[in-house]
């Protein structure tokens, strides 16, 4: 048989199956038993085939292909090298490669105004998952109004035409903050960006627990900033200069926020947790090799990516997605006083 000229329908009659569980195979789908796709990935490797990828999107107006957009804001220094969002990023790609589906990675600036045209009128995409509601869902709330496959991380209590999945941020805010009192704070600082969707909520759980221990809950204590150690640095930094050390606990945001008021604490010798106590919020790898070890509200990335995946290709079947809430653990460690 002449190598160049085999077909798919040619490959399947070799293997004896049907050229859909040939195509389904060639594209790693876990539908096809994992004995079955190998059998099959040998044959076509042996006798030179693949699949016309081209031809194949063209005949079934499928990409196969899933646009993953980190929505960031025009101000922030936040990007990919973030490592909560690569880790975001991660397990989103693994979920997807078990489904069948490439992760093609974009930002809000490169997607342009029209996230719909962009990826799935052009046929760059089948669907699109955004990571972040950010401080504007203008472009989220665009894109949900033309109908296509969308599913946002983000915080899932928001009222939206669109499925968000994400974790009990609110909560999430609410258990650092009450933690931090537990252990004998009484002026607690908001380290953040209250503006910012998921952190705007974060902000409500702090102010919740301090309201029910009667604490002080005022402005001097909410230092916005950036999503990013280098902001909580400089934010810090300042606020010791001009006013000296009038807290002695800190809710970050994240715990990028959280490490870079660690580092500003540190350099000016203040204590962790002596002096200051310091609770994050991801539990991104680093928090605990950070030194002092990083108590921090633990999201379930894994999880999340699972489900916004199945939110997803709910849709590309033509069903209806829901939103769901994510778990979130309180995890205790060494920048706070363990009790």
């Amino acid at each position: 048989m002449n190598d160049n000229k085999l077909t798919l329908a040619g490959l399947a009659k070799l293997a004896g199956v049907s050229t859909s569980t040939v195509s389904r195979a060639l594209n790693n789908n876990p539908l096809i038993k994992k004995q079955t796709r190998e059998r099959l990935q040998a044959l076509a490797k042996e006798y030179n085939f693949s699949l016309n990828r081209a031809a194949s999107r063209l005949r079934t107006q499928k990409t196969n292909v899933i646009a993953v957009i980190l929505n960031l804001t025009d101000s922030t220094d936040q990007s990919i090298s973030d490592p909560f969002l690569l880790k975001v990023v991660g397990d989103l790609n693994q979920a997807l490669n078990y489904q069948g589906y490439e992760l093609l990675l974009s930002n809000s600036f490169m997607a342009t105004e029209d996230w719909a045209n962009y990826f799935i009128k052009s046929s760059r995409a089948d669907g699109i998952i955004v990571i972040g509601q950010g401080k504007t869902t203008v472009k989220i709330e665009k894109a949900a109004k033309s109908g296509i496959p969308l599913v946002v991380w983000g915080d899932p209590k928001v009222d939206a035409n669109y499925a968000i999945v994400g974790s009990d941020n609110a909560l999430g805010g609410y258990l650092a903050t009450k933690h931090l009192i537990d252990v004998g704070c009484q002026k607690i600082l908001f380290l953040g960006d209250p503006e910012h969707a998921e952190m705007r909520e974060r902000y409500k759980g702090y102010q919740q627990a301090l309201v029910e221990k009667s604490l002080t809950n005022d402005d001097e204590l909410v230092l916005s900033c950036d999503i990013t150690s280098k902001a909580a640095y400089a934010k810090i930094a300042d606020m010791i200069l001009k006013q000296g050390l009038y807290f002695d606990g800190i809710v970050a945001a994240s715990d990028m926020v959280a490490f870079g008021a660690l580092k500003a604490l540190k350099e000016r010798y203040i204590g962790i947790p002596n002096d200051v106590c310091i609770v994050g919020f991801d539990d991104i790898a680093m928090a605990e090799l950070f030194h002092p070890a990083l108590t921090t509200i633990r999201q379930n990335t894994k999880v999340a990516a699972k489900i916004m995946v199945e939110q997803l290709i709910k849709q590309l079947n033509g069903q209806i997605a829901d939103s769901a809430v994510i778990d979130i653990e309180l995890i205790k460690r060494k920048s706070t006083h363990v009790t």
